[in-house]
């Protein structure tokens, strides 16, 4: 069974033997078919805890190699290999890009991208220039380069689109964020940007659940802190305030990143409520963002000051406070969530 891996899901390359292609792919051979006609594993997996997502993934590459007609020797109905088709798009969405990127990137043999170039070469594709190393040659599309790929880039939308037809909107929406979930989990964008947007319909659910989550992960805090969250987050909906009041969510590939509210504690003073930051986009600076847009919005507003609450063993939402100026203001000890916690009251005087 061969099975081929985008290059983001990749941990190897392609490479060339004797002429010839060898993918670096999934699941070559060790595997037998069972009674049922379910592939399994004649090695155990060494982490039992993830056998069903491993299961899951390889299912998910089976179905989709096959239904946009990856493994076909001529990718959409063109005179291209998967392979040769993927360097064209490099080429075509990185012009003018050198060889050796598109070989990095890729993991692609030096010798089997020189002979794709040259292929391309000889079909009038592409050109090669001179960079500012003499031993650099950048590569860029011809006008008839440009043609073929819009006719390639086409036709993959178009077959790509078909597998969408009979779904309803709201299931292409879902479709679409569970592929940048995916992509996200698996490390595609850990070198994309955040963005930072207001809050919307179902985002309080999803605020009160992970941070509910991952409190009790970290300090045991467990459903007072639930029940806390979500009491926040049902008053905010109730008494939403526009102009006055905001929560502001921070996402990457459509998973939620961190979050952030500020309310109005009365005529002149606004409160900071729940700022959190998912583990893996800590160190990013979502939360020194996510808590100046408070400070500038509050500005904004007219209010004279903002406070917080928070506990000290929050070290890292402290220092983001200390920042933006912020101070203590009084210390006390409470066991609401079941033992003794230091928290801390803050202020930030925004004008007299």
């Amino acid at each position: 069974m061969l099975l081929l891996l985008p290059r983001s899901m990749t941990g190897g390359g392609i490479v060339s033997s004797g002429g010839r292609l060898v993918w670096i792919i999934v699941d070559i051979g060790n595997y037998l078919l069972d009674e049922a006609g379910m592939m399994q594993s004649t090695t155990s997996c060494p982490n039992p805890a993830i056998a069903p997502a491993v299961a899951a993934l390889r299912r998910f590459n089976r179905f989709y190699t096959r239904r946009m007609g990856a493994l076909d020797p001529h990718y959409m109905g063109s005179e291209l290999s998967l392979i040769e088709a993927r360097i064209f798009y490099e080429i075509a969405v990185g012009e003018p890009v050198l060889a050796k990127r598109i070989q990095e990137d890729l993991g692609v043999d030096p010798g089997y991208l020189s002979r794709i170039v040259g292929k391309f070469t000889r079909s009038g594709w592409i050109a090669r220039g001179r960079g500012t190393d003499g031993r650099e040659r950048p590569i860029a599309l011809t006008d008839a380069g440009r043609a073929a790929f819009a006719a390639l880039d086409a036709r993959t939308f178009e077959e790509t689109a078909r597998l969408l037809e009979g779904l309803s909107e709201q299931e292409v929406a879902g479709l679409s964020a569970a592929v940048d979930w995916i992509a996200d989990r698996l490390g595609n964008a850990k070198g994309q940007a955040y963005n930072i947007r207001t809050w919307g319909v179902g985002d309080m659910g999803m605020v009160t659940a992970r941070q509910a989550i991952l409190y009790d992960q970290a300090y045991g805090w467990g459903p007072p802190m639930e029940a806390l969250i979500g009491e926040i987050a049902a008053s905010f909906i109730r008494n939403f305030r526009p102009g006055r009041e905001q929560c502001w969510i921070a996402e990457r590939a459509g998973r939620m990143l961190g979050s952030v509210f500020l309310v109005a504690e009365g005529e002149h003073v606004a409160r900071l409520r729940l700022l959190y930051v998912e583990p893996e986009a800590r160190g990013l600076g979502i939360g020194g963002d996510l808590v100046t847009r408070c400070v500038e919005f509050a500005r904004a507003a007219g209010y004279r000051e903002i406070v917080l609450w928070t506990h000290a063993v929050l070290t890292s939402a402290r220092k983001i406070y200390a920042a933006q100026g912020f101070e203590v203001e009084s210390v006390e000890t409470h066991d609401d969530f079941g033992k003794p916690e230091v928290s801390e009251s803050w202020r930030l005087r925004l004008r007299d």
